[in-house]
């Protein structure tokens, strides 16, 4: 189990025990005295020490023999008889709530509602659902490992033992209820079980949990992200797959962003063959590419600089350029293929880097290697990163407040990056595939409107995904969530982008896209109507956002013909959206117009008149249209 958690302790219950406490020691004081008192007072009673004591003690059980006779008595006896009763009732209600605190426990876990559930009985599962209730989530644990009695008093949120795959379980953790859902066992299948068990229970739900699966994998995590995308539309459930590496490398520009300044490039290294350097590789492109765009007018940042240092470093570059396009982009990374020995033998480290990210294999490896090479530490600008996974306790003993540092920083130049309580943070493990995919879509119209001239604030949606409303936001989601229904017209699925081949789109899937841009986008149009009428948008001029009146609410043949344009861009901008994401779209069943399929040797026509296929829409040569965005194009247009 982790440590403490932030306000899981309540003083109160601690200070209504010492009043308990005391309370039964006056009234065990008084009734000494006032029994002594009285004893003496009566002529030729004989007595003893033993018999005031015996007499004392009956006050607890409600009754005693000298109090059969009429007072008055000694003051001291008078409280003494009130209080040792209170002192009783008390005790027996403290010891039933004790007796029956699992049975408690189990119909409050049943019976919440707006909750988390989480799933397993990993290290991760147990640091999430700590990190959940110190921010005030209200949380049922669900782990085979049975609890014990101090883990309840240091923890205060619910817990239910059994095996999270069973329903019943999972609904005697308040699951069908619940808000959200996390399956975090050391076991990818059990997971994909606890996923399969909770879509069945919440299924009914108009508004059903958020469900969130991890993966120890990540390249199985993105294929099963495409997969999920591609049937995304056949179930209303929020269901998303993710890596730790992901959300701690996202995290990690959060907590530490990288420096910014026009005067130089900024210089980063990664070094390793660790699964955490493509995270961080993608993470720190992707947090520079936003730097760019929030540049001041005049004052452009210069692209990133990053090394990539590894036995497989060029092939790794190879495969992360061709998944993710925006990467050359962004920043520019050199490729050097040489272990950890020999990049400090290479004498790179005497160009300085503003950051140095060391991911070994062998975490040990790696902290070894950073602990005992001063050379880094003297060459960083900045921080030397250390992503560790099983040795959390050892980066907090580096990094507590200035009470509890145990251990030097060499001048806060010595970072070790716990990946696990990074990456339990439920607001970036929101930020799921599809919230990731409408903000893109959001990004990609706000550029667009910005390049024709509109300013940002001159209407809702010109507005950064951050601040948009969430109405606008809902629309964004919604036409994520319509991906699979356009993939099924068009005979396309999303695939992962892989090997050499990958940074090129699929012909087949792009003309698909041209054939019919015309049905699609009327579709689109349609689906947006329905959702806007659902949420009480009416037809109105001009538009109206406090009376819910939009011009565009109209049949598409009424729509004038720069409006139907925009939602074809819409259209014809998917490929550019899921590449983003690192994924392509690929047509399964053969194009005969594509010249990459095999000639049949029965046909006499010549291969070479073959006529070429047409260029992809906002190919090189082209003026890039603009691409619509599902709350810009029409809600904010």
């Amino acid at each position: 189990m982790t440590g403490p958690v932030p306000g899981a302790y309540r003083p109160a219950g601690r200070a209504l025990r010492m009043v308990f406490a005391v309370i039964g020691l006056v009234a065990l004081v008084l009734g000494y005295v006032g029994f002594d008192r009285l004893l003496r007072a009566e002529p030729g009673a004989g007595y003893d020490v033993y018999d005031v004591v015996y007499y004392d003690i009956q006050l607890f059980v409600l009754g005693a023999e000298p109090l059969q006779d009429p007072g008055p008595y000694p003051w001291q006896l008078q409280v003494a008889r009130f209080a040792a009763p209170l002192f009783t009732l008390l005790a027996v209600v403290e010891a039933s709530r004790l007796l029956l605190a699992a049975e408690i426990r189990r119909l409050r876990a049943r019976r919440a509602r707006g909750h988390s559930v989480v799933c397993g009985d990993s290290q991760f599962a147990q640091m999430l659902a700590d990190r959940l209730f110190s921010e005030g989530e209200r949380v049922v644990v669900v782990r085979a490992e049975p609890f014990g009695p101090l883990e309840y008093r240091r923890r205060r949120y619910l817990g239910v033992t059994g095996d999270p795959t069973s329903p019943e379980v999972l609904r005697g953790a308040g699951l069908p209820r619940a808000r959200t859902v996390y399956a975090c066992t050391d076991d990818d299948d059990r997971n994909h079980d606890i996923a399969n068990a909770a879509s069945r229970l919440i299924q009914d739900r108009r508004q059903p949990a958020r469900v969130y699966v991890q993966v120890h994998d990540p390249e199985m995590c993105l294929s099963l992200q495409a997969r999920r995308l591609g049937a995304a539309g056949s179930s209303r459930l929020r269901l998303d797959y993710f890596h730790v590496d992901d959300v701690a490398a996202r995290a990690l520009h959060r907590h530490h962003p990288l420096p910014a300044t026009t005067r130089r490039p900024v210089r980063i290294l990664i070094a390793g063959r660790g699964s955490f350097r493509r995270a961080a590789l993608v993470a720190s492109a992707r947090h520079w590419q936003l730097r760019q765009t929030e540049a001041p007018a005049g004052r452009p940042l210069p692209p990133l600089h990053v090394d990539l240092v590894a036995p497989d470093a060029a092939a790794e570059l190879e495969l992360a350029s061709a998944r993710h396009p925006f990467l050359p982009h962004a920043c520019q990374v050199r490729a050097y293929d040489l272990d950890l020995d020999g990049l400090v033998e290479s004498g790179m480290l005497r160009h300085g880097y503003d950051r140095l990210y060391v991911c070994a294999e062998d975490e040990r490896t790696g902290l070894q290697l950073a602990l005992d090479t001063p050379a880094l530490w003297q060459r960083a600008e900045s921080i030397v990163f250390v992503p560790v996974y099983r040795q959390a306790a050892l980066a907090a003993a580096f990094h507590g407040d200035r009470r509890h540092d145990l251990l030097d920083e060499v001048h806060g130049r010595l970072q070790l990056y716990p990946v696990l309580t990074r990456a339990c943070d439920a607001q970036l493990i929101a930020e799921d595939l599809t919230e990731r995919l409408a903000r893109q879509i959001h990004e990609k119209y706000l550029q667009s409107r910005l390049t024709a001239g509109v300013r940002l604030g001159a209407s809702p949606a010109m507005v950064e995904w951050s601040r948009l409303p969430e109405s606008l936001r809902r629309a964004n989601r919604a036409h994520v969530q319509d991906i699979a229904a356009k993939l099924l017209s068009l005979g396309c699925v999303v695939a992962p982008r892989h090997g050499p081949t990958a940074g090129t789109a699929d012909p087949g899937a792009s003309r698909a896209i041209d054939d019919r841009i015309d049905e699609l986008a009327r579709l689109e149009h349609e689906r947006w109507c329905r959702e806007r009428r659902g949420e009480g948008w009416l037809y109105g001029e001009p538009r109206d956002d406090a009376r819910r009146r939009h011009p565009t609410l109209r049949p598409w043949d009424e729509l004038t013909p720069d409006v139907q344009e925009m939602n074809r861009n819409e259209i014809r901008a998917l490929p550019e959206v899921l590449s983003d994401a690192g994924f392509e779209m690929i047509r399964l069943a053969a194009d005969p117009a594509d010249p990459a399929d095999p000639v049949d040797p029965a046909d006499p026509a010549d291969p070479a008149e073959t006529p070429s296929p047409p260029r992809q829409a906002g190919g090189p040569g082209e003026a890039p249209r603009a691409p619509g965005d599902a709350s810009g194009e029409r809600i904010g247009g």
